[in-house]
């Protein structure tokens, strides 16, 4: 059987663009000899639709784009993901899949395992399969599941369902197992999805067409990498990741090799998609962004130019008295390799009459992180004032180290519409920016070599008041990440105090993560969407 795989980027809430997307890569794909062919979980709707569910239209709108997409349909049977409607108690809607052919709607399939967890709140709208049955394509019995069907204890946080909806197709005598899926990246996770695959069709001797889709929605980017798999688990067909892509696969062709990006090229390439795309479907063209000389806002800019394009980037400079002469200079070199458009604005008399506002309010008082904070305030309103003038979005650069312990300022350099790097700790940063000057010298070197620093002070140094960046990510990964105790971690070998001084800055820092620009998602456990944490709570890991 030839398979056609429509792996495409929706765009939430877009219904009509959507529903023209599909059809284009079904012609496509019928074009290319495809006998079936195979779109993503929601593909009409876009994922997450979160609570544009509840809206009286939405629902409606994506029933008729699909009566609308069947009528398109001729011989080829198209199986696509979309929202149905559920009557009966418990909730209002099922996330569904479609057989369309000859102009008919000939069949409707409803996802059975629901995922409430991370990311995921599908238990929040959807209700699941009543039942679990195959249905009868080209004269085969063919089994449909959406995304979470296919998914194992082995591959999930823990043992969550009480049956293998898989399973229960093989049983019924199904011969191929189709998956419609909208499964969001995460470092590690495309190699972690190939190995799940393989397995469930070893273990029931069956084929899998698993179609992802590809793109980015908010916080969440979408991968790809779907994949066509003979019985023995072996791909017949590997499509590209992070775009859109309409390929045929022949169940009856020889294997071919799995082989995936390197981790930097797909954090790469996932952090430009999600930038990419989070500008393009929210309206905007342009972004403009803080260049401190420092390595986050280095990386930051790189993602943003190959994104958007040099010329939509703005990088600006901001220097203070406290600004050394190597954070201008490698600025200026950063912006004239990447081609980006550059400004120097100096905050220097801004700040002392601002803080000459307050001298007889603070008479008398030390100078502290009152005087620092103005400085990254005062930068963020600028770019504010950029942003509001000319039109382009601010991205933020703080990454995930800085947010987890509250190391930057609320209002100041958390300002933006994006933020980039939120996600990734700073040790994967250094390793990032090696990783883009693997080639050749974009990132200064001296931007890379330097201690990093606020600059906010004479002489800062970030370890003057953190530990050292591989200690701080490593407990951070092993508590938010892996949610280990307090306990837990000290039992790994790591000094008490400092474990306990990195938990307790986690803690007090939720207020300024509600209020941070959304983030990237890219490991499998971010700040934001799937960590929801109270801040009014005095719990002691």
């Amino acid at each position: 059987m030839k398979i056609g795989f429509a792996q495409i980027n929706p765009t939430v809430g877009d219904i009509a663009a959507n529903q023209r997307q599909i059809l284009a890569e079904y012609q496509t794909l019928v074009a290319l000899g495809a006998e079936l062919v195979i779109a993503p979980e929601l593909a009409l709707t876009g994922y997450p639709p979160l609570d544009l569910l509840f809206e009286s239209e939405f629902v409606p709108r994506n029933l008729r784009a699909l009566e609308q997409l069947a009528a398109e349909c001729g011989s080829v049977p198209l199986v696509v993901g979309y929202v149905d409607v559920h009557t009966g108690k418990g909730n209002p809607f099922r996330n569904a899949a479609a057989v369309l052919q000859s102009g008919q709607i000939t069949a409707r399939v409803f996802k059975s395992l629901l995922p409430n967890y991370d990311v995921f709140d599908e238990d929040r709208y959807f209700e699941p399969a009543s039942e679990i049955a195959s249905v009868i394509l080209m004269g085969r019995k063919v089994g449909i599941t959406i995304c979470e069907d296919i998914w194992t204890e082995r591959h999930l946080p823990r043992a969550y369902y009480q049956h293998s909806p898989v399973e229960s197709l093989v049983e019924q005598g199904a011969e191929l197992i189709l998956n419609l899926s909208a499964s969001p990246f995460a470092l590690g996770k495309p190699e972690e999805r190939l190995e799940l695959l393989a397995g469930v069709a070893r273990r029931h001797q069956v084929p899998i067409a698993y179609c992802n889709c590809t793109g980015a929605n908010d916080q969440l980017v979408f991968d790809g990498n779907s994949v066509l798999l003979g019985s023995d688990g072996l791909p017949r067909l590997l499509l590209p990741a992070f775009r859109s892509a309409s390929l045929v696969g022949d169940l009856s062709s020889e294997p071919v090799p799995a082989i995936f990006q390197s981790e930097m090229q797909s954090l790469f390439d996932a952090l430009v998609l999600g930038v990419r795309d989070y500008l393009g479907k929210c309206g905007f063209r342009s972004a403009v962004l803080g260049l401190s000389g420092g390595i986050d806002s280095a990386v930051t800019a790189v993602i943003a130019a190959k994104a958007l394009g040099a010329e939509n980037v703005l990088g600006v400079t901001m220097p203070t008295r406290y600004s050394s002469e190597g954070s201008i200079t490698d600025s200026l070199q950063l912006a004239q390799t990447l081609g980006i458009q550059f400004l120097e604005i100096p905050i220097g008399e801004a700040f002392e009459v601002f803080a000459s506002q307050f001298k007889d309010i603070f008479v008398g008082l030390p100078s502290n992180e009152t005087e620092e904070n103005m400085q990254p305030r005062l930068r963020g309103m600028t770019l504010m004032a950029l942003s509001n003038k000319l039109g382009h979005l601010v991205l933020s650069t703080g990454n995930k180290s800085e947010l987890a312990v509250g190391y930057c300022t609320l209002y100041g350099d958390m300002c933006g519409g994006l933020a980039v790097i939120s996600d990734v700790p700073k040790t994967r940063i250094y390793e990032l920016a090696r990783w883009i000057n693997r080639e050749h010298e974009i990132i200064p070197h001296a931007t890379i070599e330097k201690p990093p620093s606020a600059e906010l002070k004479p002489d800062q140094r970030d370890q003057d008041t953190l530990p050292p960046y591989e200690v701080l990510d490593e407990i951070l990964r092993l508590y938010v990440e892996e949610q280990h105790s307090h306990a837990e971690i000290i039992s790994r070998g790591f000094d008490a105090s400092t474990v306990e001084w990195v938990l307790r800055r986690v803690r007090l820092n939720e207020y300024k993560r509600a209020q941070a620009a959304p983030g990237l998602k890219v490991t499998t456990r971010a700040f934001g969407l799937g960590r929801r944490m109270p801040i009014a709570q005095n719990y002691l890991p």
